[in-house]
């Protein structure tokens, strides 16, 4: 059965009846329909004096075309947790419509492991990434309008980008004001993703309304006449992007196939944005379960590492375990096989492979956090490539076989009880950089402690942005390729010394970290030549098809 049938045959709950199971009153729920609801600040502000549970990430090895379901490890995780009688709560990224129509397709789980509404979370939600971008272009029209009308701030050149939540690669360079009228000023512009701007990173970095109104109003939008920043509040536009944002900050709740409670709220990419769900949300659920299963996106060289770096440095606690998901597949992959050749035995590949994960779990330790690894499990695995495995970690980290896919929470009951143990050891929790150093050193610690490259080399242009940030006592967001250590996507193996490639700097004064971009990435993704846009359709029913 497809993960699309099995998710319409679920029989959900009304999302009042999850929000009693936290003890949410009515007043603070906001419901969108029977099954998705936004819960108000002011329930966060009644109970934030409660004490926290234990926080669970969930991360991964770097993604590759076969798919780790590190989501659908997560969520079969909370629904496994709750099956043994402890309290637990997911909080998740909401997803982008870029991968939902792009090659990734949707993001709420799969099989028997998926959060719902699944059609609703992974289409328009409650609406929150498209009041993201409204307010990045409402910004955008005040700049050019500001220019327009006289330009009053002498502003001359202008960094702020608009966006759009879907993959175009045309707009990620465009000419603006063409139209020839009087004192329409013609200059280049260009489009990020949604998920990639600043804004949403405000939003998902914001402790409360005054903060995110704060941090909006200290975006800086280009420079004066005299190199001199403006920001969103010399423009006056800080409390109009408040207005727009006011709903979108508060956490939406739904829930799994199995009727337990999820927070999904934020959704920034971890190879061009911090990859991690809302501060609120995370605070939010720390107050009213025993155990928070939460991800970060990609494999932990992204997510992971922007999780504990970044987020962490805001959150109240960091967390008490991390679970790196992979799988027989995957890891093959990464020891050099075909995607037709991770389908069949392939024990040299295996081995090979298995250098990606073990630099994974040798990272989280860095930390100061004890790993354990969750293999996704195929029904056509092969039990000796399994056997394999569990040598080759023996020793150096815990392991665990999950078939949640299949069986939903009870088939992720042995990780959950490992967990456990885990969460209640003692461990010392360590940044990989001290927010003191200069932003030069912290892309060295990141590049060389967690990528593993020999040096980083910074372009003409990233060296003289140096100059001026390098003395910046804020937190660095790597911006690198997901497919791999190094910043080559096709550089699977990372097996001979390799450099990091620094292009250039920009500080985000809002976000209040520093986008370092390596390679080549790109901020505004591009479709394949198949987008799964092809594939989604509506039958005469109304029933949605082809989102996966």
């Amino acid at each position: 059965m497809e993960d699309i049938e099995i998710a319409r045959n679920a029989k959900l709950k009304n999302i009042r009846e999850i929000a009693e199971k936290l003890n949410i009153n009515e007043e603070y729920l906001e419901q969108y329909g029977k099954y998705k609801a936004k819960i108000s600040l002011d329930h966060y502000n009644k109970i934030k004096e409660r004490k926290n549970g234990k926080l669970i990430l969930v991360t991964a090895i770097n993604p590759t075309p076969l798919g780790e379901g590190k989501t659908t490890a997560a969520i079969g995780l909370a629904d496994a947790l709750s099956k043994i009688n402890k309290k637990a709560i997911l909080a998740l990224r909401e997803p982008s419509l870029g991968p939902v129509f792009g090659i990734k397709g949707g993001a709420t789980g799969g099989g028997h492991s998926q959060v719902a509404p699944m059609e609703d979370i992974n289409l328009h939600f409650t609406g929150d990434i498209h009041a993201i971008t409204t307010a990045n272009n409402l910004l955008s029209a005040i700049i050019d309008n500001h220019i327009w009308q006289g330009n009053e701030l002498n502003i001359e050149k202008v960094t702020w980008k608009r966006c759009l939540d879907l993959n175009d690669r045309a707009l990620r360079k465009v000419e603006i004001s063409l139209s020839g009228e009087k004192n329409m000023e013609p200059r280049e512009d260009g489009f990020d993703i949604t998920v990639a701007s600043e804004i949403m990173a405000i939003l998902c970095l914001a402790k409360d309304i005054k903060d995110l109104k704060r941090r909006l109003g200290n975006i800086v939008i280009g420079y004066n006449k005299d190199k001199e920043p403006v920001t969103c509040r010399d423009l006056k536009a800080d409390g109009s992007l408040t207005v727009i944002l006011k709903d979108a900050i508060n956490p939406n709740l739904v829930q799994t196939l199995e009727n337990n409670p999820a927070l999904i709220h934020g959704g920034p990419f971890a190879n061009i944005a911090h990859g991690c769900n809302s501060i609120i949300a995370t605070n939010m659920a720390l107050k009213m379960a025993d155990y928070v299963v939460t991800e970060a996106g990609f494999g932990a060289d992204l997510g992971a590492e922007k999780f504990l770096d970044i987020k962490c440095r805001l959150l109240e606690k960091s967390p008490d375990a991390v679970v790196i998901v992979a799988t027989l597949k995957a890891l093959k992959y990464h020891g050099g096989a075909s995607k037709d050749e991770c389908k069949d035995e392939n024990k040299e590949a295996l081995k090979k492979g298995m250098h990606n994960l073990l630099k994974h779990v040798e990272n989280i330790k860095k930390y100061g956090i004890e790993p354990i690894v969750a293999i996704n499990r195929y029904s056509n695995d092969s039990e000796e490539e399994l056997k394999l495995l569990a040598n080759e970690l023996e020793g150096i980290v815990k392991y665990s076989l999950l078939e949640n896919w299949q069986k939903g929470g009870e088939g992720a009951v042995d990780l959950a009880e490992k967990l456990i143990d885990i969460c209640n050891e003692k461990h010392e929790f360590k940044y990989i950089y001290d927010i003191n150093d200069t932003i030069e050193n912290k892309i060295k610690a990141v590049a060389q402690k967690i990528y593993g490259a020999e040096n980083v080399e910074f372009s003409e242009e990233a060296k003289e942005q140096l100059k001026t940030l390098n003395n910046l006592k804020l937190p660095i967001c790597i911006a690198k390729t997901q497919y791999s250590f190094s910043d080559n996507p096709k550089n699977l193996l990372c097996d001979e010394p390799f450099n990091i490639h620094v292009t250039e700097l920009k500080l985000k004064t809002g976000a209040e970290f520093v986008v370092v971009l390596t390679g080549k990435i790109m901020t505004m993704p591009g479709l394949p030549k198949r987008p799964a846009a092809e594939k989604i359709d509506i039958d005469e029913n109304g029933q949605i098809e082809g989102i996966f």
